[in-house]
């Protein structure tokens, strides 16, 4: 038979249009423009992003969560999330420096303890700024770092220790929230310019607060009192940290001593 075969197209031709495919989502999802979007969310035309920067910004805001998980409405920051991260922070090259943001409520004394000793002990310069509030256990994180500021209408609340829930009425109870409260004023008073007299005044001040004890210091008479370096913002304590880190680089370079 002379029946010629039917015409194959060649494997390694060009495939031709196609139409795209349809939107899983339906009709007018996915088509909205860069801007719009922008728009929808933000409410601004474009978000500014940040560049790659030598100083990494920490935020501790809300109350500060420890071994006792908080109710889903509260604002927390938790201290096994900021671990990890100054932890790196120590580690990266990259990093020559840590701004911490603060305004927080207080929250568990050891978890903050803890976040506060780990700042004093990176070897990297540490700026804290005090925004809104560091009140409670918010005070030593506040003067943990190498500098530390204040804004003029932030406040600071320093106050004893106190417990929640069931507490056992035995002499051991409160010896140990005696020894829990020397941690947290030695830590202090070694961290900042305050003298322990003068800190435990303003702790055991009676008439300040509705349980008539304590004090809630403002940001001038914080730096009044030397519990904080200086009153200021982002611009101040980015002009500072920059300098630490360029003082930092100085010295090295002099001393021979690798960065």
């Amino acid at each position: 038979m002379n029946e010629q075969p039917d015409k194959q197209k060649p494997e390694n031709d060009p495939p031709g249009p196609q139409a795209p495919a349809p939107n899983p989502a339906g009709p007018g999802h996915g088509d909205i423009p860069p801007t719009a979007e922008y728009i929808q969310q933000f409410g601004q035309t474009a978000v500014p992003t940040a560049e790659t920067s030598n100083i990494y910004c920490l935020t501790i805001i809300g109350q500060i969560e420890g071994h006792l998980v908080l109710p889903p409405q509260n604002k927390t920051t938790k201290y096994e999330h900021l671990i990890p991260q100054l932890v790196a922070a120590e580690q990266s090259p990259k990093i020559e420096g840590i701004l911490i943001m603060l305004n927080t409520v207080g929250g568990d004394v050891e978890a903050g303890l803890a976040i506060a000793e780990m700042i004093a002990s990176l070897s990297k310069p540490t700026v804290t700024v005090v925004i809104g509030g560091g009140h409670s256990i918010g005070v030593p994180i506040a003067v943990s770092s190498d500098y530390s500021l204040i804004a003029e209408s932030a406040t600071m609340t320093i106050h004893p220790i106190r417990m929640t829930g069931l507490v056992i009425g035995v002499p051991q109870t409160f010896e140990y929230i005696e020894k829990m409260q020397e941690r947290v004023v030695k830590f202090v008073t070694r961290h900042s310019a305050i003298s322990e007299e003068k800190f435990k005044e303003l702790m055991f001040k009676t008439g300040e607060l509705n349980r008539d004890i304590g004090t809630a210091v403002g940001g001038a008479d914080a730096v009044k009192h030397g519990l904080i370096d200086a009153i200021g913002g982002i611009g101040e304590a980015m002009v500072k940290l920059n300098g630490m880190i360029q003082a930092k680089k100085t010295a090295a370079a002099e001393g021979g001593i690798p960065q």
